[in-house]
């Protein structure tokens, strides 16, 4: 008996898959589309190697050339955020969270996060890395309204309860944290500000989001494939120079927590596509960043003229890549799952006041993988016009989808990447 069978049922679900996201409007938030040099790195023989430690400390041979390539990685990144350490060992933004945690608190050390009602990060509460930790977990109060963290009542938390971090971590992020703010309060009780980047890092190094480290930050994580338009993968940047006794320790502790902390090995072919897709930024990461601000801010004004419920209205409804729509009470999952039908690819989302993740009643939209295959802001009229169509008009859903289909046929190359024109979508076969 032969398994190839089951072989050619999985390269049959890749193309089907490759096909869906073609004639679709992908809108995750959290997602993107890979260049092709930085596609290129993931089928070269980095992909079977193993490297633990660090460039020049292994405990493998063979590891002299990668070393040269994690060591550019690195350089690049630091030129990229403008800090003075990088470490692009992370596999994910999750992984990255989680190393912080594990080098800079201990279980039953308190520290101040983001409810995840609010728009907090799943790592970062008590379900994920933060709970596995053993982190006592005290939210900030919130501003439903500004859609951010309430200022002075987390400036007055943080004094009162000295916690050691303070955590800023978010996948809802429509506007810039008040950093400057936090991190002096913070600092003034010594405690350290963490601050998430997974969603906006590509923003932050395009220079169009705030930047943390020179607002007080202590770390930034993030995620590489998001606003960054990487491999999946993670990172953990500071400017913590490592010129004194103290920062030699603090810069100690993050790179153990990654090694041997949460890592063995790493991806060694995602570390090689994470540094073509630093210097594919530092090309074209600031246009890049503005074109996508500028989509989600058309598509969030559009869906308001069109009778959406937009949060952060009275702020211009998003600085950022992400857009947060009240669908009502817990129909977050149903308006999701029929948008999808018709091809446009969203998420549910809790909003401010649901208690319950599972039946949320918003929906989070995101328009980096749209500005990455050519669309601009007049497009975004015309995807707010499919969303009317599909929930508010309940326009047949076939329809819609074939619509759709033929309004993507357009787009299909990549820009801000080097090699443009590049197909994103296609189906590579090397047998």
């Amino acid at each position: 008996m032969s398994w190839y069978n089951e072989v050619e049922y999985i390269r049959k679900q890749a193309r089907l898959n490759n096909e869906f996201f073609a004639n679709s409007l992908p809108m995750i938030a959290s997602e993107n589309v890979l260049s092709p040099l930085c596609r290129e790195m993931l089928i070269t023989d980095f992909h079977g190697r193993y490297a633990e430690g660090t460039p020049g400390k292994r405990y493998y041979e063979g590891c002299e050339i990668f070393d040269r390539v994690e060591e550019k990685a690195m350089e690049l990144a630091k030129k990229l955020f403008n800090c003075s350490y990088a470490d692009v060992r992370p596999t994910s933004g999750t992984t990255a969270n989680i190393a912080v945690l594990k080098a800079l608190i201990k279980p039953g050390e308190t520290a101040t996060v983001l409810d995840l009602a609010n728009g907090a990060h799943i790592s970062f509460g008590k379900w994920g890395g933060a709970g596995v930790r053993g982190i006592n977990l005290v939210s900030y109060p919130f501003n439903d309204e500004e859609m951010n963290i309430d200022v002075d009542g987390a400036v007055k938390l943080i004094k009162k309860i000295k916690p050691k971090l303070c955590l800023n971590g978010r996948s809802v992020f429509l506007f810039p944290s008040p950093i400057k703010e936090l991190a002096k309060a913070a600092h003034e009780v010594g405690a350290y500000l963490v601050y998430d980047a997974a969603h906006v890092l590509g923003l932050i190094g395009g220079k169009q989001f705030q930047d943390p480290l020179r607002e007080g930050a202590d770390v930034v994580n993030g995620s590489t494939h998001k606003t960054l338009p990487g491999p999946q993968g993670g990172m953990i940047l500071s400017d913590h120079k490592g010129d004194t006794d103290d920062d030699k320790s603090f810069l100690r502790k993050i790179g153990f927590g990654v090694f041997p902390g949460v890592t063995s090995s790493y991806h060694l072919h995602h570390v090689a596509a994470k540094a073509i897709a630093f210097a594919e930024h530092l090309e074209f990461g600031e246009a890049y960043a503005k074109q996508t601000i500028k989509n989600a801010q058309a598509l969030a004004q559009s869906l308001h003229e069109r009778g959406f419920k937009v949060f952060g209205e009275k702020l211009g409804f998003t600085r950022s890549h992400q857009i947060l729509l009240a669908i009502g009470p817990g129909k977050g999952k149903q308006a999701s799952k029929k948008l999808a039908d018709a091809g446009v690819i969203t998420n549910m989302n809790t909003i401010p006041g649901d208690e319950d993740p599972l039946n949320p009643s918003g929906l989070r939209l995101g328009t980096p993988e749209l500005t990455r295959i050519g669309m601009k802001e007049s497009e975004m009229a015309e995807v707010a016009e499919f969303y009317k169509r599909i929930i508010l008009d309940h326009d047949d859903t076939k329809k819609v989808k074939r619509d759709i289909k033929d309004f993507r046929k357009d787009y299909q190359t990549l820009c801000y990447c080097f090699k443009e024109n590049f197909r994103g979508y296609d189906y590579f076969e090397l047998v």
